[in-house]
């Protein structure tokens, strides 16, 4: 018997027109007073009314097709409500109020049935096994099938494997039309790391008729995932879904902010795309569907060839406002106290502990976190993307070790472009520690400019909006700069004058090396300020909390720039076991007596003891505030 219904999606997708999907079912269930824990797929059984309301809706703004309310309809979502055993009937009414929203008088509209991921990990990145999961699939996939859905639509997965697993158990089960799609994070790769590429040759081989990405970002990105999967995949059919935007949280509520206009733009460069399906995902409203409908009823200015794909122009940008100061310029032009803690990036690629240490010392209340780069001149992971790690997990703003030390002109800048557009703007200018001293001593060791020349590159050109030879970079930049000072240096007078340098070029904030004596930074304070007048840069000075009486001999004898008092090495040793406590009470000695002279400190914590960093952190919280100092960009004289 003919099934008239997949006549009608396959003649739509011949037509070469896109198909008109629905948007959000969550955000407005939401919306309308459904808590945001509860479980939305009960509220087919529970409130009807409220679910086929909002597919007429849909239906009423244009869209030819709607999806049922089932993404969580599946045994291990349903399990953590208890209604594991009420997972047909839940499936059942679900497509019975879509059916009842699509019938009404009008043009054809199709019911999908939405699928969406198990929400456990399959093995070896969780403890399913591939059988449980296509059993799974297989009861959900059932009960839609059953109920008389159109067509199945697998959307917001993360994994392309359960995704194929999921394809491959509904294809053996039904010949209805599968559309499957992917969701991506801001680096345009799935949660576990797939590429456009890599999801297309998986979800094409798996079986599905229509491919696409879903969720992730704003119709941008989405628009940029549709072009690299048109060229993976040409001659397949996609389906883009993108949020209204990237969430924002305000006044305790989530907000997308892309705006109907704003999405009929986007549908019209998705047709020129060649998009089959599109719709929307998180945030998105009737009226933004609405707005798409009135698009895409227009004719098509240029209407793309199969299997072919002209670059596509994304709407014109709103004209872009200047950088919001970073949370460390604020800080430093406040006179706030700032406590920063030094973290190295791991030896290998796993960044798990990094990013537990970084929330650790962000409860805590650290104010930044200081990324070093290759320290001890030994092969880690690269700071940029550890950086960028820490203020997307951790939520906590960085500042990049940015050492001229075997990088020539050109790298430079490159790094310094890579690094803005990650939203790294703190950077700290330093020579870098030599190769011969780390574990590949015949690397190239040059530099082609030293920390003074690099500050003034970063402050008189980059943050002006041109490179080192005056050509435009497409807008300045919004880099806050600190710069490096030894306070224990064999040749003070030298290091003041490299100091006054620095300064004179541009430095907002200075580091020292660690600290033990307050005599060491007052002298030289007043070293500077008989030289070439008051330091009005904010120093934030080292403090590294001894360990033991071994970690202080070793800091004294072998580390240039670090020395420790016999009196505080004294201490250290008749502590014994104790002797990580009495560092700590060492450390906030010295930052008690030093507070009123600086305007923060670098920590850095011994042997990975993040806890203990966090009761210095602690002690420097309870200090009194500061008088407010220069605001970060002023050149002090």
């Amino acid at each position: 018997m003919k099934n008239v219904r997949k006549e009608i999606w396959d003649g739509w997708l011949a037509s070469g027109e896109p198909i008109l999907a629905d948007g959000a079912m969550g955000t407005l269930l939401h919306e309308r007073g459904v808590p945001i824990d509860s479980c939305f797929d009960e509220l087919n059984l529970t409130r009807p009314e409220l679910v086929g309301n909002i597919h007429r809706d849909y239906v009423a703004a244009g869209a030819r097709l709607i999806e049922t309310n089932t993404f969580g309809a599946n045994p291990f979502k349903l399990a953590a409500h208890g209604l594991e055993t009420r997972l047909e009937d839940i499936l059942a009414a679900a497509v019975r109020l879509a059916r009842q929203a699509a019938e009404r008088p009008g043009p054809t509209v199709l019911v999908a049935g939405s699928i969406g991921p198990l929400g456990v990990r399959l093995a070896p990145f969780g403890r399913i096994q591939p059988e449980v999961a296509a059993s799974a699939f297989r009861r959900q996939v059932a009960g839609l099938v059953d109920s008389g859905v159109d067509l199945l639509l697998f959307e917001t997965h993360t994994d392309v494997r359960e995704l194929s697993l999921a394809i491959e158990t509904a294809r053996a089960m039904t010949d209805l039309p599968i559309v499957a799609s992917m969701t991506f994070t801001r680096d345009d790769r799935t949660l576990l790391g797939d590429s456009p590429v890599q999801v297309c040759e998986g979800l094409v081989r798996a079986g599905a008729d229509v491919i696409g990405a879903n969720c992730s970002g704003g119709p941008a990105q989405l628009l940029r995932l549709l072009q690299a999967m048109r060229r993976a995949a040409p001659q397949a059919r996609f389906s883009i879904m993108p949020n209204a935007g990237w969430p924002e949280r305000v006044a305790g509520r989530i907000l997308y902010t892309a705006t109907p206009e704003y999405f009929a733009d986007h549908a019209r460069a998705f047709r020129q795309g060649g998009a089959a399906l599109i719709g929307g995902c998180c945030g998105t409203t009737p009226a933004h569907i609405a707005a798409m409908r009135q698009a895409l009823d227009q004719p098509s200015a240029a209407a793309a060839e199969p299997g072919s794909l002209e670059p596509v122009a994304a709407p014109p940008a709103a004209p872009r406002s200047p950088d919001e100061p970073t949370r460390l310029a604020r800080l430093l032009s406040e006179g706030r106290f700032i406590t920063s803690v030094e973290l190295d990036p791991p030896r290998g690629f796993s960044t798990h502990r990094l990013l537990a240490a970084a929330q650790l010392l962000a409860e805590a209340g650290a104010d930044v976190i200081n990324v070093a780069d290759s320290p001890m001149a030994r092969m880690r992971m690269s700071p940029w993307a550890v950086c960028h790690l820490i203020q997307r997990e951790a939520g906590l703003e960085t500042v990049l070790h940015f050492p001229t030390r075997g990088r020539n002109l050109l790298r430079i800048q490159g790094d310094l472009l890579a690094a803005h557009a990650l939203g790294v703007r703190n950077v700290f200018v330093v020579m870098g520690d030599p190769t011969a001293v780390g574990d590949y001593p015949e690397a190239m060791d040059d530099y082609d400019v030293p920390p003074s020349g690099l500050i003034r590159l970063i402050k008189a050109h980059f943050n002006t909006g041109v490179d080192q030879a005056g050509a435009d970079i497409g807008g300045a930049t919004s880099f806050v700069v600190g710069c490096a000072v030894n306070l224990c240096a064999p040749d003070l007078e030298r290091e003041a004058r490299v100091l006054h340098r620095k300064v004179k070029a541009g430095a907002d904030f200075v580091l020292s090396q660690p600290v033990y004596d307050v005599q060491v930074v007052r002298s030289f304070r007043r070293l500077f300020a008989d030289r070439f007048g008051s330091l009005a840069t904010p120093l934030l000075v080292g403090l590294l909390p001894l360990h033991s009486a071994r970690h202080a001999s070793f800091l004294h004898n072998e580390v240039p720039g670090i020395k420790i008092p016999a009196a505080v090495q004294s201490r250290i040793a008749s502590a014994g076991a104790a002797a990580p406590a009495e560092g700590v009470r060492l450390a906030g000695e010295l930052l008690q007596a030093l507070a009123g002279e600086i305007q923060g400190i670098y920590l850095m914590p011994a042997f990975q003891r993040f806890d203990l960093a966090a009761e210095v952190v602690d002690i420097a919280r309870r200090l009194p505030a500061r008088p407010a100092a220069r605001a970060v960009g002023e050149v002090a004289s």
